[in-house]
Protein backbone atom coordinates (compact mmCIF):
# COMPACT_ATOMS: atom_id res chain seq x y z
CA UNK A 1 0.00 0.00 0.00
CA UNK A 2 1.28 3.15 -0.98
CA UNK A 3 2.34 5.71 1.81
CA UNK A 4 2.37 9.42 0.69
CA UNK A 5 5.23 11.44 1.31
CA UNK A 6 4.18 14.17 4.20
CA UNK A 7 0.82 12.50 4.32
CA UNK A 8 -1.04 14.10 7.01
CA UNK A 9 -3.85 11.63 7.06
CA UNK A 10 -4.15 8.33 9.02
CA UNK A 11 -4.68 5.05 7.74
CA UNK A 12 -7.66 2.45 8.50
CA UNK A 13 -6.79 -0.37 9.55
CA UNK A 14 -6.32 -2.49 6.68
CA UNK A 15 -8.29 -5.67 8.11
CA UNK A 16 -11.15 -6.58 5.99
CA UNK A 17 -13.63 -9.43 5.54
CA UNK A 18 -14.28 -9.84 2.35
CA UNK A 19 -16.72 -12.61 2.71
CA UNK A 20 -18.85 -12.36 5.91
CA UNK A 21 -20.68 -15.06 7.24
CA UNK A 22 -24.30 -13.77 7.44
CA UNK A 23 -26.44 -12.93 10.31
CA UNK A 24 -28.06 -16.26 11.80
CA UNK A 25 -30.77 -14.27 12.86
CA UNK A 26 -33.16 -12.24 10.76
CA UNK A 27 -33.50 -8.31 11.12
CA UNK A 28 -36.13 -5.85 10.88
CA UNK A 29 -34.58 -2.33 10.96
CA UNK A 30 -37.70 -0.50 12.06
CA UNK A 31 -38.98 2.94 11.74
CA UNK A 32 -36.50 4.73 9.13
CA UNK A 33 -37.48 6.67 6.65
CA UNK A 34 -37.04 4.24 4.05
CA UNK A 35 -36.22 5.10 0.22
CA UNK A 36 -38.08 2.73 -2.08
CA UNK A 37 -38.06 2.75 -6.25
CA UNK A 38 -42.21 3.62 -5.41
CA UNK A 39 -41.34 6.70 -3.40
CA UNK A 40 -40.35 7.64 0.54
CA UNK A 41 -41.81 5.92 3.43
CA UNK A 42 -42.30 7.40 6.43
CA UNK A 43 -42.06 5.00 10.11
CA UNK A 44 -41.05 2.33 7.77
CA UNK A 45 -38.90 -0.78 7.80
CA UNK A 46 -36.46 -2.86 6.01
CA UNK A 47 -36.65 -7.13 6.86
CA UNK A 48 -32.75 -8.88 6.34
CA UNK A 49 -32.35 -12.76 6.79
CA UNK A 50 -28.76 -13.64 5.93
CA UNK A 51 -27.56 -11.76 2.47
CA UNK A 52 -31.08 -10.48 1.26
CA UNK A 53 -33.96 -8.24 1.77
CA UNK A 54 -36.82 -10.30 2.31
CA UNK A 55 -41.20 -8.95 2.02
CA UNK A 56 -42.09 -10.80 5.20
CA UNK A 57 -40.78 -10.78 8.83
CA UNK A 58 -40.19 -14.74 10.48
CA UNK A 59 -41.42 -15.33 13.62
CA UNK A 60 -37.42 -14.91 14.95
CA UNK A 61 -36.97 -12.07 14.13
CA UNK A 62 -34.80 -9.46 16.05
CA UNK A 63 -36.18 -5.66 15.92
CA UNK A 64 -34.11 -2.95 15.55
CA UNK A 65 -35.30 0.67 15.73
CA UNK A 66 -33.70 3.02 13.86
CA UNK A 67 -36.45 5.97 13.96
CA UNK A 68 -35.20 9.12 13.30
CA UNK A 69 -33.05 7.87 10.67
CA UNK A 70 -32.87 7.58 6.28
CA UNK A 71 -32.45 4.31 5.22
CA UNK A 72 -31.47 3.76 1.38
CA UNK A 73 -29.27 1.19 -0.85
CA UNK A 74 -25.70 0.58 -0.30
CA UNK A 75 -23.69 3.40 -3.11
CA UNK A 76 -22.72 1.83 -6.02
CA UNK A 77 -19.61 3.63 -7.51
CA UNK A 78 -18.42 2.72 -11.53
CA UNK A 79 -15.56 4.93 -11.40
CA UNK A 80 -12.94 4.75 -8.64
CA UNK A 81 -9.04 4.37 -8.58
CA UNK A 82 -8.09 3.92 -5.25
CA UNK A 83 -8.34 4.53 -1.58
CA UNK A 84 -7.10 4.63 2.15
CA UNK A 85 -3.55 5.06 0.69
CA UNK A 86 -3.92 2.49 -1.70
CA UNK A 87 -3.95 2.04 -5.76
CA UNK A 88 -6.05 -0.17 -7.39
CA UNK A 89 -3.90 0.63 -10.45
CA UNK A 90 -0.64 -0.52 -8.87
CA UNK A 91 -1.14 -1.64 -5.44
CA UNK A 92 -0.89 -5.99 -4.10
CA UNK A 93 -4.04 -7.68 -3.84
CA UNK A 94 -3.95 -6.52 0.25
CA UNK A 95 -4.04 -3.12 -1.04
CA UNK A 96 -6.87 -3.37 -3.69
CA UNK A 97 -8.76 -5.11 -0.51
CA UNK A 98 -8.16 -1.93 1.88
CA UNK A 99 -9.26 0.31 -0.89
CA UNK A 100 -11.93 -1.55 -1.23
CA UNK A 101 -12.75 -1.78 2.64
CA UNK A 102 -11.95 2.57 3.03
CA UNK A 103 -14.72 3.26 0.60
CA UNK A 104 -17.41 0.41 2.37
CA UNK A 105 -17.13 1.74 5.62
CA UNK A 106 -18.25 5.43 3.88
CA UNK A 107 -21.12 3.34 2.88
CA UNK A 108 -20.24 1.85 -1.16
CA UNK A 109 -21.28 -1.91 -1.05
CA UNK A 110 -20.42 -1.87 -4.50
CA UNK A 111 -17.68 -1.04 -6.67
CA UNK A 112 -15.78 -1.17 -10.14
CA UNK A 113 -12.08 -0.97 -10.16
CA UNK A 114 -10.47 1.56 -11.99
CA UNK A 115 -7.28 1.86 -13.69
CA UNK A 116 -4.85 5.07 -15.33
CA UNK A 117 -3.21 4.81 -18.73
CA UNK A 118 -0.05 2.65 -18.55
CA UNK A 119 1.38 0.44 -20.89
CA UNK A 120 -0.63 -2.45 -22.47
CA UNK A 121 1.27 -5.29 -21.15
CA UNK A 122 1.26 -3.83 -17.43
CA UNK A 123 -2.40 -2.98 -17.71
CA UNK A 124 -3.28 -6.92 -19.11
CA UNK A 125 -1.42 -7.55 -15.87
CA UNK A 126 -3.87 -6.10 -13.59
CA UNK A 127 -6.46 -6.80 -15.58
CA UNK A 128 -5.58 -10.36 -14.42
CA UNK A 129 -5.21 -9.64 -10.51
CA UNK A 130 -8.32 -7.39 -10.85
CA UNK A 131 -10.66 -10.11 -12.33
CA UNK A 132 -9.87 -12.45 -9.29
CA UNK A 133 -11.31 -9.95 -6.57
CA UNK A 134 -14.43 -9.38 -8.93
CA UNK A 135 -14.19 -13.23 -9.30
CA UNK A 136 -14.73 -13.74 -5.59
CA UNK A 137 -17.40 -10.75 -5.14
CA UNK A 138 -15.07 -8.25 -3.89
CA UNK A 139 -15.10 -5.80 -6.85
CA UNK A 140 -18.16 -5.42 -9.35
CA UNK A 141 -15.91 -5.79 -12.57
CA UNK A 142 -12.63 -3.31 -14.15
CA UNK A 143 -13.32 -0.17 -15.43
CA UNK A 144 -10.13 0.99 -18.24
CA UNK A 145 -9.48 4.59 -18.22
CA UNK A 146 -6.95 5.05 -20.63
CA UNK A 147 -4.84 4.84 -22.95
CA UNK A 148 -7.31 4.83 -25.67
CA UNK A 149 -7.78 8.94 -24.72
CA UNK A 150 -6.99 12.31 -26.51
CA UNK A 151 -3.61 13.97 -25.56
CA UNK A 152 -5.65 17.18 -25.97
CA UNK A 153 -7.60 16.27 -22.54
CA UNK A 154 -5.38 13.61 -20.91
CA UNK A 155 -5.77 15.04 -17.69
CA UNK A 156 -3.87 13.20 -15.03
CA UNK A 157 -2.45 10.59 -17.81
CA UNK A 158 0.67 10.19 -19.27
CA UNK A 159 1.33 10.85 -22.53
CA UNK A 160 3.54 9.32 -24.07
CA UNK A 161 1.08 5.90 -23.03
CA UNK A 162 -1.37 6.98 -24.74
CA UNK A 163 -2.38 5.22 -28.35
CA UNK A 164 -4.71 5.16 -30.35
CA UNK A 165 -8.06 3.01 -29.46
CA UNK A 166 -7.26 -0.05 -31.86
CA UNK A 167 -9.72 -2.87 -31.69
CA UNK A 168 -7.16 -5.25 -31.43
CA UNK A 169 -5.36 -3.70 -28.64
CA UNK A 170 -9.17 -3.03 -26.75
CA UNK A 171 -9.75 -6.68 -27.37
CA UNK A 172 -6.46 -7.52 -25.54
CA UNK A 173 -7.96 -5.72 -22.65
CA UNK A 174 -11.13 -7.25 -22.79
CA UNK A 175 -9.78 -10.71 -22.63
CA UNK A 176 -7.33 -10.43 -20.00
CA UNK A 177 -10.34 -8.95 -18.13
CA UNK A 178 -11.72 -12.84 -18.56
CA UNK A 179 -15.49 -11.42 -18.04
CA UNK A 180 -14.82 -8.92 -15.49
CA UNK A 181 -14.82 -5.63 -18.09
CA UNK A 182 -17.41 -3.75 -17.17
CA UNK A 183 -16.61 -0.22 -18.57
CA UNK A 184 -13.70 0.95 -21.09
CA UNK A 185 -13.32 4.89 -21.45
CA UNK A 186 -12.56 5.88 -25.27
CA UNK A 187 -11.85 9.22 -27.26
CA UNK A 188 -13.78 7.72 -29.76
CA UNK A 189 -12.92 10.53 -32.24
CA UNK A 190 -9.90 9.36 -32.76
CA UNK A 191 -8.64 6.44 -35.28
CA UNK A 192 -10.44 2.71 -34.25
CA UNK A 193 -12.70 4.62 -31.70
CA UNK A 194 -15.61 4.05 -33.86
CA UNK A 195 -14.92 -0.02 -34.38
CA UNK A 196 -13.90 0.09 -30.88
CA UNK A 197 -17.25 1.31 -29.29
CA UNK A 198 -18.64 -1.22 -31.80
CA UNK A 199 -16.58 -4.25 -30.37
CA UNK A 200 -17.38 -3.16 -26.66
CA UNK A 201 -21.32 -3.41 -27.05
CA UNK A 202 -20.68 -6.85 -29.11
CA UNK A 203 -18.99 -8.02 -25.62
CA UNK A 204 -21.45 -6.16 -23.42
CA UNK A 205 -18.90 -4.01 -22.29
CA UNK A 206 -20.27 -0.15 -21.67
CA UNK A 207 -18.50 2.28 -23.90
CA UNK A 208 -17.79 5.00 -22.48
CA UNK A 209 -16.88 9.22 -24.24
CA UNK A 210 -14.19 10.75 -22.11
CA UNK A 211 -11.17 12.57 -22.30
CA UNK A 212 -12.14 13.52 -25.46
CA UNK A 213 -11.60 16.29 -27.95
CA UNK A 214 -14.71 15.12 -29.96
CA UNK A 215 -16.80 17.28 -32.15
CA UNK A 216 -20.50 17.54 -31.74
CA UNK A 217 -20.90 15.03 -35.08
CA UNK A 218 -18.19 12.92 -33.61
CA UNK A 219 -19.90 12.36 -30.45
CA UNK A 220 -23.08 11.40 -32.17
CA UNK A 221 -21.70 9.15 -34.57
CA UNK A 222 -20.51 7.37 -31.69
CA UNK A 223 -23.42 7.12 -29.50
CA UNK A 224 -25.21 6.06 -32.20
CA UNK A 225 -22.10 2.78 -32.67
CA UNK A 226 -23.30 2.09 -29.30
CA UNK A 227 -21.89 4.05 -26.68
CA UNK A 228 -24.07 4.91 -24.00
CA UNK A 229 -21.81 6.65 -21.08
CA UNK A 230 -20.22 9.99 -20.54
CA UNK A 231 -17.33 9.72 -18.63
CA UNK A 232 -16.67 12.34 -15.85
CA UNK A 233 -19.18 14.85 -17.69
CA UNK A 234 -18.38 18.12 -18.28
CA UNK A 235 -14.26 17.12 -17.49
CA UNK A 236 -11.71 16.51 -19.78
CA UNK A 237 -13.63 17.63 -22.73
CA UNK A 238 -14.24 20.98 -24.63
CA UNK A 239 -16.78 23.42 -23.32
CA UNK A 240 -20.15 23.84 -24.24
CA UNK A 241 -20.19 26.27 -27.21
CA UNK A 242 -22.97 28.00 -29.11
CA UNK A 243 -21.21 27.84 -32.48
CA UNK A 244 -19.35 24.44 -31.69
CA UNK A 245 -21.15 22.73 -29.25
CA UNK A 246 -18.43 20.03 -29.04
CA UNK A 247 -19.59 16.58 -27.11
CA UNK A 248 -21.32 17.94 -24.31
CA UNK A 249 -24.26 19.18 -25.82
CA UNK A 250 -24.72 15.73 -27.76
CA UNK A 251 -24.12 13.46 -24.59
CA UNK A 252 -26.71 15.78 -22.68
CA UNK A 253 -29.68 15.34 -25.00
CA UNK A 254 -29.28 11.64 -25.93
CA UNK A 255 -31.61 9.39 -23.38
CA UNK A 256 -29.35 6.75 -24.59
CA UNK A 257 -26.45 8.33 -22.71
CA UNK A 258 -26.24 8.09 -18.48
CA UNK A 259 -23.65 10.56 -17.21
CA UNK A 260 -20.91 10.46 -14.75
CA UNK A 261 -20.79 13.85 -12.37
CA UNK A 262 -18.83 14.51 -9.75
CA UNK A 263 -19.72 16.11 -6.70
CA UNK A 264 -17.45 17.08 -4.58
CA UNK A 265 -17.99 21.21 -5.07
CA UNK A 266 -13.99 20.78 -7.01
CA UNK A 267 -15.00 19.29 -10.29
CA UNK A 268 -18.97 20.67 -10.93
CA UNK A 269 -20.11 24.71 -9.88
CA UNK A 270 -23.75 23.61 -8.40
CA UNK A 271 -25.16 25.03 -11.56
CA UNK A 272 -23.57 22.58 -13.90
CA UNK A 273 -25.08 19.74 -11.92
CA UNK A 274 -28.67 21.47 -12.44
CA UNK A 275 -28.06 21.57 -16.15
CA UNK A 276 -27.27 18.04 -16.36
CA UNK A 277 -30.28 16.79 -13.94
CA UNK A 278 -32.29 19.06 -16.10
CA UNK A 279 -31.26 17.91 -19.43
CA UNK A 280 -30.76 14.16 -18.30
CA UNK A 281 -33.70 14.11 -15.88
CA UNK A 282 -32.91 11.52 -12.57
CA UNK A 283 -32.84 8.65 -14.39
CA UNK A 284 -29.41 9.46 -16.32
CA UNK A 285 -27.34 10.94 -14.09
CA UNK A 286 -24.51 8.31 -11.77
CA UNK A 287 -22.47 9.68 -9.22
CA UNK A 288 -18.56 8.92 -9.26
CA UNK A 289 -15.94 9.49 -6.98
CA UNK A 290 -13.02 9.16 -9.42
CA UNK A 291 -11.41 9.02 -6.06
CA UNK A 292 -7.10 8.35 -6.00
CA UNK A 293 -5.10 6.99 -3.47
CA UNK A 294 -6.06 9.63 -0.98
CA UNK A 295 -9.85 9.47 -0.57
CA UNK A 296 -10.16 8.56 3.06
CA UNK A 297 -6.33 8.87 3.89
CA UNK A 298 -5.29 12.84 3.85
CA UNK A 299 -3.11 15.16 1.97
CA UNK A 300 0.15 14.81 0.58
CA UNK A 301 2.17 12.97 -2.14
CA UNK A 302 0.77 10.37 -3.96
CA UNK A 303 1.90 8.62 -7.37
CA UNK A 304 -1.14 8.38 -9.63
CA UNK A 305 0.32 5.80 -12.10
CA UNK A 306 3.49 7.10 -13.16
CA UNK A 307 2.49 10.55 -12.22
CA UNK A 308 3.29 12.47 -8.78
CA UNK A 309 -0.03 13.94 -7.42
CA UNK A 310 -0.03 16.90 -4.89
CA UNK A 311 -2.98 16.43 -2.50
CA UNK A 312 -4.16 19.51 -0.55
CA UNK A 313 -6.83 20.51 1.57
CA UNK A 314 -8.24 17.24 -0.25
CA UNK A 315 -8.42 18.57 -3.61
CA UNK A 316 -5.78 16.49 -5.95
CA UNK A 317 -3.71 17.88 -8.78
CA UNK A 318 -0.57 16.85 -11.13
CA UNK A 319 2.36 18.34 -9.19
CA UNK A 320 3.34 18.89 -12.99
CA UNK A 321 1.23 21.39 -14.54
CA UNK A 322 -1.67 21.61 -11.84
CA UNK A 323 -4.14 19.49 -13.74
CA UNK A 324 -7.03 17.94 -11.21
CA UNK A 325 -5.97 14.64 -10.87
CA UNK A 326 -9.20 12.37 -9.72
CA UNK A 327 -10.82 13.49 -6.33
CA UNK A 328 -10.37 12.48 -2.90
CA UNK A 329 -14.25 11.71 -2.67
CA UNK A 330 -16.27 9.62 -0.96
CA UNK A 331 -20.00 8.44 -1.87
CA UNK A 332 -21.17 9.33 1.09
CA UNK A 333 -19.93 13.01 1.20
CA UNK A 334 -21.19 12.93 -2.67
CA UNK A 335 -24.93 12.19 -1.39
CA UNK A 336 -24.97 14.46 1.37
CA UNK A 337 -23.76 17.40 -0.31
CA UNK A 338 -26.30 17.10 -2.89
CA UNK A 339 -29.25 16.89 -1.13
CA UNK A 340 -27.82 19.54 1.45
CA UNK A 341 -26.13 21.80 -1.28
CA UNK A 342 -27.45 20.98 -4.25
CA UNK A 343 -31.24 20.47 -2.86
CA UNK A 344 -31.89 17.43 -5.08
CA UNK A 345 -34.96 15.43 -3.80
CA UNK A 346 -33.53 12.67 -1.61
CA UNK A 347 -34.63 10.33 -4.15
CA UNK A 348 -32.97 11.59 -7.40
CA UNK A 349 -29.70 11.52 -5.41
CA UNK A 350 -30.45 7.49 -4.06
CA UNK A 351 -31.18 7.07 -7.97
CA UNK A 352 -27.92 8.52 -9.20
CA UNK A 353 -26.08 6.44 -6.27
CA UNK A 354 -28.23 3.45 -6.23
CA UNK A 355 -30.13 2.70 -8.73
CA UNK A 356 -28.89 4.34 -11.83
CA UNK A 357 -25.37 2.60 -11.63
CA UNK A 358 -26.85 -0.57 -10.81
CA UNK A 359 -28.45 -0.58 -13.96
CA UNK A 360 -25.93 0.21 -15.70
CA UNK A 361 -23.77 -2.81 -14.75
CA UNK A 362 -26.53 -4.91 -15.44
CA UNK A 363 -27.19 -5.60 -11.75
CA UNK A 364 -30.57 -4.11 -10.66
CA UNK A 365 -31.99 -7.02 -9.53
CA UNK A 366 -29.11 -7.72 -6.97
CA UNK A 367 -28.43 -4.40 -5.90
CA UNK A 368 -28.92 -0.79 -6.24
CA UNK A 369 -32.59 -0.87 -4.04
CA UNK A 370 -34.22 -1.88 -1.06
CA UNK A 371 -36.53 -4.18 -2.89
CA UNK A 372 -37.23 -7.98 -1.63
CA UNK A 373 -34.54 -10.45 -3.03
CA UNK A 374 -32.05 -7.57 -3.17
CA UNK A 375 -28.93 -7.92 -1.66
CA UNK A 376 -28.44 -6.35 2.47
CA UNK A 377 -26.73 -3.26 0.97
CA UNK A 378 -27.62 -0.94 3.09
CA UNK A 379 -26.70 2.36 3.97
CA UNK A 380 -28.44 4.34 7.54
CA UNK A 381 -28.05 8.20 7.69
CA UNK A 382 -29.05 10.48 10.73
CA UNK A 383 -31.67 13.53 10.22
CA UNK A 384 -28.35 15.50 8.96
CA UNK A 385 -27.38 12.66 6.48
CA UNK A 386 -24.35 11.73 8.35
CA UNK A 387 -23.61 7.95 8.11
CA UNK A 388 -24.30 6.68 11.14
CA UNK A 389 -24.16 2.39 9.56
CA UNK A 390 -23.49 0.35 6.73
CA UNK A 391 -24.74 -3.13 5.85
CA UNK A 392 -22.80 -5.08 3.19
CA UNK A 393 -24.60 -8.31 2.47
CA UNK A 394 -26.49 -8.68 5.59
CA UNK A 395 -23.19 -7.92 7.89
CA UNK A 396 -22.73 -4.52 9.51
CA UNK A 397 -19.40 -2.94 7.76
CA UNK A 398 -20.18 0.30 10.23
CA UNK A 399 -21.97 -0.88 13.29
CA UNK A 400 -24.67 1.88 14.14
CA UNK A 401 -24.86 0.29 18.10
CA UNK A 402 -28.80 1.00 18.29
CA UNK A 403 -30.53 -1.46 20.42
Amino acid sequence: MATPLGARGTARSTTTDSHPASNSTPLILSGATVVLPTGTVQNGRVIVDGDTIIGAAPENAQVIDVSGHWLIPGFVDIHNHGGGGASFTSGTTEDVLHGIHTHRVHGTTTLVASTVTGDMDFLAQRAGLLSELAEQGDIAGIHFEGPFISPCRKGAHSEELLRDPDPAEVRKLIDAARGQARMVTLATELPGGIDSVRLLAEHGVIAAIGHTDATYEQTVEAIDAGATVATHLFNAMPALGHRTPGPIAALLEDERITVELINDGTHLHPAALQLAFHHKGPDRVAFITDAMDAAGFGDGRYMLGPLEVEVSEGVARLVEGGSIAGSTLTLDRAFQRAVTVDRLPVENAVAALCANPARLLGMADRVGSLEPGRYADLVLLDADFELKGVMRRGEWVVDPQLG
